[in-house]
């Protein structure tokens, strides 16, 4: 059997145009969404934009990458389009870091699925728990849940089915 060598340099670059297009897409997606809103009449956020890059970075391209989107798409938005408001991007970014350190923390323990839908869930208790103190001291107004639970429970499954579906089919290790 002969096989190609390939060389270092080959697979870094390879796997890193695959992490560059992901992140350019994720962003342009983000960015375009408030648009996008606009134009359908759609409430696009219903599904969890944000949520959802940071998880599909975590599975396509590695938990540093994840990592990195989680800590900063929220303030790029917010340098970007205004919203969400200052005190609430801080929020979501804290919430999609615990989100993601819980989830590699159930990983360990339980199958993807199982990690993603309890991290998610963990993540939003912890997401609401704080908005509601940010309300009652008047740090920030509106409604503590916007988005309807059942709502939420339904997008929560079908982040956590994919995840285990991809990561079953993949077979890769979520590193």
């Amino acid at each position: 059997m002969n096989k190609a060598k390939i060389l270092p340099w080959e697979i870094f670059s390879q796997s890193m145009v695959k992490v560059y297009l992901i992140d350019f897409l994720i962003i342009a997606i983000i960015y375009f969404l408030p648009a996008l809103s606009h134009l359908t009449a759609l409430p696009l956020y219903y599904l969890e934009p944000m949520r959802l890059a940071m998880l599909f970075a975590m599975i396509h391209t590695g938990k540093k990458n994840a990592l990195i989107i989680a800590a900063t798409l929220p303030i790029f938005s917010l340098l970007v389009s205004s919203h969400p408001g200052f005190l609430k991007a801080i929020l979501i970014t804290g919430e999609l870091l615990f989100n993601l350190t819980f989830f590699y923390l159930l990983i360990r323990k339980v199958n993807v699925f199982s990690a993603a839908l309890l991290s998610i869930i963990a993540s939003k208790l912890l997401y609401y728990g704080v908005k509601y103190i940010f309300i009652q001291t008047q740090l920030i107004e509106g409604g503590l849940i916007t988005t309807p639970i059942s709502i939420q429970l339904i997008i929560a499954l079908l982040m956590s089915i994919y995840a285990g579906f991809v990561f079953k089919k993949s077979g890769s290790n979520l590193s």
